[in-house]
């Protein structure tokens, strides 16, 4: 994951496909945006705000938000829902001296330098305010599974179907060892979903992984998954995680 950042094709290509992503892409869960917004922060900073759903759910509980994102395009879709959203790269974004009390990021820190964007988190947030990063995922029953296993390796042998989980932890997590912060505290928050064949497909299909295999393999490979959930009843049954990292500014 501390690589990831590094490939910028995989890091900027949602921009363009700003819609689906804000229609296929989970909601954060309710109970992590009532714990975020539980401190009453003054201040608000969504890093890599995307679209805007997590600092839309922000400003729902009362609380004043800015996103930074570095697509205008995604960036866009977020103004249109109320949110002030400035354009850039959070590790290099003149802040102009602002400090926030809470700085979150979702399903997007592995696409930032992590030395720099540890550095520039501490520089932006006031001591004793929060940081948060969390990511959601899909557990899906193994029997499905192992259908996908069978369509990938046809269809797109190099890439892996969503559904079984990442392995989190935060080994080498440069916030856990930064003076700047008082450890990590690990929050899983679980929830349950169905989604149809449609969405399944469109759901995946937003993650960067799919979309490098271009709009050929990836609707060859858009069919076979439909057809194969359609044979199973039509939808698929998943168990969603959000693993969330939190941190305190010391």
């Amino acid at each position: 994951m501390n690589e990831l950042h590094l490939d910028r094709a995989r890091a900027e290509s949602f921009g363009s496909i700003a819609e689906q992503y804000d229609r296929y892409r989970p909601a954060a869960p309710s109970a992590l945006i009532d714990a975020l917004a539980t401190s009453r922060p003054a201040q608000a900073l969504d890093v890599a705000c995307g679209t805007g759903q997590v600092a839309v759910a922000l400003a729902s509980r009362g609380l004043s938000v800015l996103g930074v994102e570095l697509d205008p395009r995604m960036a866009a879709i977020a103004r249109s829902r109320g949110i002030d959203v400035e354009v850039g790269a959070f590790e290099t974004w003149g802040d102009r001296g602002r400090a926030f009390d809470l700085i979150t990021c979702g399903n997007a820190w592995h696409w930032i330098d992590p030395v720099a964007g540890v550095v520039k988190a501490a520089q932006l947030l006031r001591v004793g305010g929060t940081f948060a990063r969390f990511w959601s995922f899909y557990v899906l029953d193994e029997s499905i599974l192992a259908a996908f296993d069978v369509i990938y390796r046809e269809h797109a042998p190099d890439t892996h179907p969503h559904g079984r989980g990442p392995i989190h932890g935060n080994e080498g997590d440069l916030v856990a060892t930064s003076d700047a912060f008082s450890g990590v505290e690990i929050q899983t928050y679980p929830w349950e979903t169905a989604l149809t064949a449609d969405e399944w497909i469109g759901l995946v299909s937003t993650y960067s992984d799919h979309q490098r295999l271009g709009p050929h393999v990836l609707a060859k490979l858009g069919r076979a998954l439909h057809a194969a959930i359609e044979a199973r009843g039509g939808s698929v049954h998943a168990q969603g995680r959000t693993y969330s990292l939190f941190a305190r500014r010391i």
